[in-house]
């Protein structure tokens, strides 16, 4: 076996010398020189980057030296430049815009408009048309450039900055990155993207992994934001489970039903942000169109007879925003011991949990009736801010008692039948006031008593007590 030559690096200039020597003849410095050992070349990295391997001699920089580590002091705190890309809403749920090589993973069930939303977002970030804009690249895997032209047309998206590549050989995708170098490139989808040498099925586990990891390493190497589609399974996780979410670094969920107008844009994953925010959107003719007050839009007019018994007005916080939202509740006689408990928008178990507090603190008989709850609209709620409403619509509903019309319910349920404060409530009962709600049964806020003109509070410590309102 060879042995290895033993080298010699001047820890002052940096230069490497073949033997040792008190003094480094190139700066001067006595007793600077440190015995030192070459890294191994990263043909891995070398490839994914794009450059030819083809000896220690094709490969120069940062990528034979290697990275250095430096003081966390010494690190610029300075906020990491981004893209806007001149939707308010989706610059929302991303934090600012799209940050240069990122890698940004889009997610929700089949037809419910991420491809419209992308299209929109890439006609959006090229600019004016006749300016110099960004260059953008749609990669279009699952339809032809002329399916994807029609669909643009008719969303108005036009533009000679706006590159589409049907390809779904992801070293062909490369290829024309590196050629065209676009400031964004959006993947539609990563389902269907395949790399030749791996035997295995686009969309397998093997598949997405290779694949997504290339993307992303270019990414990285290039500056260059990449955006991919992934659609969801039954089971309601991202195809290729995890395999694809924590090789990014924003994972967005598309949330709405396909029979209802609204779409909401959640973030569940955000390296350069918060993971809080919301961008809502109304699913239009000619589009996706921002919805920037939410106003009215989960709230159903039931005229100045008020809502029908189970029906309750609540506040919940969706990032910096506040939403109103209807929770309706039902209940039905059912054959003993089959009891069912159905909801919709809202967790099952946090449901159970209501109910089981209402017979024993409120001492409401619900063992024997089917309970039906949800969360009108079809938007989801997973704040235990709305506890107190849940339950009062249950129990509206089980009595034939109406909540009286213009209340907004807010407030966290404990086990004992306490009703517990809730973050930002300030905020919710301004913007309920803004919506001409005139009565709000809330937790018991002390001293810290909002001034809200027009606006009556009833705070209550316990759950009977907001029961006698009704």
């Amino acid at each position: 076996m060879a042995k290895t030559r033993v080298q010699f690096l001047c820890n002052q200039c940096g230069n490497v010398h073949p033997k040792w020597m008190g003094k480094c003849p190139d700066c001067g410095t006595w007793d600077s020189l440190e015995e030192y050992k070459a890294p191994t070349l990263d043909t891995h990295g070398a490839q994914r980057a794009g450059l030819a391997v083809r000896g220690p001699q094709s490969v120069t920089g940062d990528l034979l030296r290697g990275g250095e580590a430096v003081a966390m002091n010494d690190i610029d705190e300075d906020d990491t430049p981004r893209m806007p890309c001149g939707i308010a809403e989706f610059d929302r749920v991303l934090g600012g815009g799209i940050v240069p090589g990122s890698a940004v993973l889009i997610g929700g069930d089949p037809g419910i408009g991420k491809s419209t939303l992308l299209l929109q977002v890439a006609h959006a970030l090229r600019g004016p048309e006749g300016t110099e804009g960004r260059s953008i690249l749609y990669v279009t895997s699952e339809e032809s450039a002329r399916q994807t032209a029609l669909r643009a047309g008719r969303l108005g998206v036009r533009g000679s900055k706006l590159l589409v590549l049907a390809e779904t050989n992801v070293e062909r995708i490369i290829n024309q990155i590196q050629k065209r170098q676009p400031a964004v490139v959006v993947i539609d989808s990563i389902q269907m993207i395949y790399k030749p040498d791996i035997p295995a099925a686009p969309g397998s586990v093997t598949q997405l992994r290779s694949c997504c990891m290339d993307l992303v390493y270019l990414a990285k190497a290039s500056g260059i934001a990449v955006l991919f589609v992934g659609h969801v399974t039954k089971a309601g996780t991202l195809a290729g489970p995890k395999i694809i979410e924590h090789i990014v670094d924003t994972v967005v969920y598309f949330e709405g039903d396909r029979f209802h107008s609204h779409r909401i844009v959640r973030c569940i994953k955000n390296r350069f942000g918060s993971t809080h925010e919301v961008g809502l959107f109304e699913m239009t003719g000619s589009g996706l169109r921002e919805v920037a007050d939410p106003g009215n839009l989960f709230l159903e007019q039931y005229g100045p007879q008020g809502p029908p018994s189970g029906s309750v007005i609540t506040a919940a916080m969706q990032g910096s925003r506040v939403l109103l939202v209807e929770v309706q509740a039902l209940t039905a006689s059912s054959v003993i011991g089959a009891a069912r408990r159905k909801v919709s928008g809202v967790s099952a178990d946090r449901v159970a949990m209501i109910v089981a507090v209402l017979e024993k603190r409120a001492e409401l008989r619900l063992a024997a009736d089917d309970v039906f709850v949800n969360i009108a609209g079809g938007v989801r709620v997973v704040e235990p801010g709305i506890d107190l409403a849940i339950a009062l619509a249950i129990a509206s509903a089980h009595l034939k008692r109406p909540v009286g019309a213009g209340t907004l319910v807010v407030g966290e349920l404990g086990l004992g039948g306490e009703v517990r404060s809730v973050a930002q409530l300030e905020q919710r009962l301004r913007e309920a006031g803004r919506l001409g709600l005139g009565h709000a049964i809330v937790p018991h806020m002390g001293s810290n008593v909002p001034k809200l003109g027009g606006m009556a509070l009833h705070e209550v410590r316990w759950l009977a007590n907001a029961m006698a309102d009704l």
